[in-house]
């Protein structure tokens, strides 16, 4: 069976970069977002399978588990898909915005990881193995002012991540996560700050982050171990960020 993976969240930002980057290594792909335009210009550069599915909707999932199911099934699952939406205090912030991230962030990712596992499981027989890896944060492991939402829905990623590996215990699928830092997109921020171009570009200011082409590399590299290696927990960080609290603003050079 060839390596097929599955791909959320790919129409921008690292689940495009990695769908570039998966078949660049000669990987069949599935893109799946909620945006058909650009998941079908994605399809034109890499040839991936376009499924066009919003996570949070049970129903759409449901289609999407069948249609990668017909379509020659999958060894690997890349749940991407998230965001944050909002960055005021637990006292002002909305419970609108809370519920959209556990929607996005927790739920979605269990709905579509359940949805697949007997694709998953039926690609483990035949190619002898699978992957699932879950695209966290920073925001999941650490706490800050004005995290709120985010962090409490990247904590509870972070914990089904666990739990998953625990309760696949024995089966050859392998359950890894990715938590970047602070990685520049063209979207993640923008969205949070409600369009604020001005206040989202402040975060980048006089630091190179981490671009989602070096996110992508990594999580790619992570299937591409052996299948008896698992990488529980990768946290990547861009040299000037040495805490969710402390990046370092300027040019990186030895003390004298």
């Amino acid at each position: 069976m060839q390596k097929r993976v599955v791909v959320t969240g790919a129409s921008s930002g690292i689940g495009a970069a990695t769908v570039r980057r998966f078949a660049a290594l000669g990987w069949q792909t599935v893109a799946v977002a909620r945006r058909e335009d650009r998941l079908r210009a994605l399809a034109d550069e890499t040839g991936a399978h376009v499924v066009v599915c919003d996570v949070t909707d049970e129903e759409q999932v449901s289609r999407l588990a069948a249609d990668v199911a017909a379509t020659g099934g999958a060894t690997g699952l890349v749940n991407n898909a998230g965001g944050a939406f909002g960055a005021d205090s637990v006292e002002h912030s909305s419970n609108d915005d809370w519920r959209a991230m556990f929607e996005v962030n927790v739920i979605g990712l269990r709905s579509v990881t359940a949805a697949l596992l007997p694709v998953l499981r039926e690609g483990a027989r035949r190619a002898g193995s699978a992957s699932i890896l879950n695209v966290t944060s920073t925001a999941g492991l650490d706490a800050y002012p004005g995290g709120g939402g985010y962090n409490a829905a990247k904590f509870g990623a972070h914990a089904v991540s666990n739990v998953l590996r625990l309760e696949l215990a024995g089966e050859p699928i392998r359950v890894l996560e990715l938590a970047p830092g602070l990685v520049h997109t063209e979207e993640f921020t923008l969205n949070r700050l409600r369009g604020d171009a001005e206040a989202a570009a402040k975060p980048y200011l006089d630091v190179e982050p981490l671009r989602a082409e070096d996110v992508a590399e990594v999580l790619v590299g992570a299937f591409e171990q052996p299948p008896h290696v698992n990488q529980d927990l990768i946290v990547l960080r861009p040299v000037a960020q040495s805490s969710v609290f402390h990046v370092h603003r300027g040019p990186l050079a030895p003390r004298t």
